[in-house]
């Protein structure tokens, strides 16, 4: 799921011959929901990349079509201390996936163990109102993926290899991940030692990973060491999936000097720009170098496993305008989610685990009202620890903002 960060400032391959899209002028945020679009229908040629912020052109027949309804998103901010309503999903979250001692285990890559997983779990079981379980975690966290020189979080942790942590580079989503959740813990439960770590990481977050002085403003880089411009020649890169929307909002309660908010709009933007093909949906890994959004060079240029995050971040989040959500929409439509290869459209592989679909089923909740299956918050078969996280949090972010979505 997660490509191993270290080879990133290695050889590339040879830049793809995609059609390039201008980034999109910033639009302010606004305090809570933003205006949202009734843009018609309508898909683009095969191969076609949509320009920023436009809608797609209306196809014959199109006038007659009924106006869609504005989005109903909620954007209030929301603490997650206690939000999650079926503490038996978590139970059993737990049992197959957290050791005794707090390791998460990424049962479908290797049971290595990241700082995504912690961070991950760290959310879950502050909204289940499991202090005993979030200290192991962060416990296991600090003892050992906290080996670098600074405040930041080695990504990856592997039980074959001595030492362990073989890659020290950070990933910023693992870093957001554990700093929001310490943020949300140390409120929830009246610890001053859990906001103070939160509040250690998310400035560091924002002095090394915040990069204000770019034409979408503050973009986030996914590593201190090998996605900027210095350091590739098609720098800077991001990963959409990245931007954790609903940790924004909350890291403002230890971190209140970084720009979270103009983080947000960086990453509302990155998602206009970087609509690649047909489906117009984000590669996994974006070159905006020159202000331009395409594939990033030696990834291949697919919406894939990192990608499908992105719907959950932002309905959790309740941000966005319509055509944020309809790519998404769309692919979570076709009832079979899958990595979509964006040049082609073709289906890459299917994501054939519930809990891939569970963020679909979130997006349409989100952007459709559209009901959750009766059967979202527990899995018919055992599932890996990727999508089996995603159902979790695909359930706690509908019952924090859109419980009339959930069934039963």
């Amino acid at each position: 799921m997660i490509l191993r960060l270290a080879s990133l400032v290695l050889a590339f391959a040879a830049s793809q011959a995609v059609a390039r899209a201008q980034v999109a002028p910033v639009v302010p945020l606004g305090a809570a929901i933003q205006s949202q679009m009734n843009a018609a229908g309508g898909a683009p040629a095969p191969g076609a990349m949509l320009a920023p912020g436009a809608a797609p052109q209306p196809q014959a027949g199109a006038k007659d079509k009924p106006k869609r309804k504005p989005l109903a998103l909620d954007a209030r901010v929301i603490p997650l201390g206690g939000a999650l309503k079926t503490p038996e999903a978590w139970q059993a979250y737990k049992a197959r996936f957290v050791t005794e001692n707090g390791r998460v285990i990424d049962t479908g890559n290797g049971m290595i163990s990241h700082s995504e997983g912690q961070g991950y779990a760290m959310l879950l079981a502050v909204a289940a109102n499991d202090r005993a379980t979030f200290d192991r975690l962060w416990g296991w966290t600090r003892a050992n993926l906290m080996v670098r020189d600074d405040q930041l979080v080695a990504w990856r942790w592997e039980p074959t290899r001595r030492p362990a942590v073989a890659d020290i580079n950070n990933a910023s989503d693992g870093d957001l991940l554990i700093a929001w959740a310490l943020a949300e813990a140390g409120e929830f439960w009246g610890e001053v030692a859990l906001r103070a770590g939160g509040r250690r990481i998310a400035v560091e977050v924002g002095r090394k990973l915040v990069v204000a002085r770019t034409k979408l403003g503050a973009l986030l880089l996914p590593a201190v060491a090998g996605f900027s411009g210095e350091e590739r020649a098609d720098g800077p890169v991001v990963n959409p999936s990245y931007w954790v929307f609903p940790a924004f909002a909350r890291l403002t309660l230890v971190a209140p000097e970084v720009d979270w908010n103009g983080v947000v709009q960086s990453g509302l933007d990155v998602l206009r720009a970087a609509r690649f093909g047909a489906s117009a949906l984000p590669a996994e890994w974006v070159s905006l170098k020159d202000g331009v959004a395409k594939p990033a060079d030696g990834f291949p240029a697919q919406f894939g496993y990192n990608a499908v995050r992105i719907p959950l971040y932002l309905a959790w989040a309740g941000v966005g305008e319509r055509d944020h959500y309809d790519p998404f929409v769309a692919w979570a439509r076709t009832g079979r989610p899958s990595v979509v290869e964006l040049a082609s459209g073709a289906q890459a592989g299917a994501l054939g685990e519930g809990g891939y679909a569970s963020v679909g089923a979130l997006a349409l909740c989100a952007a459709e009202g559209v009901a959750m299956p009766a059967d979202t918050a527990f899995a018919r078969a055992p599932e890996h620890y990727y999508p089996a996280t995603l159902r979790l949090l695909a359930v706690v972010a509908a019952q924090m903002r859109y419980p009339t979505c959930l069934r039963g």
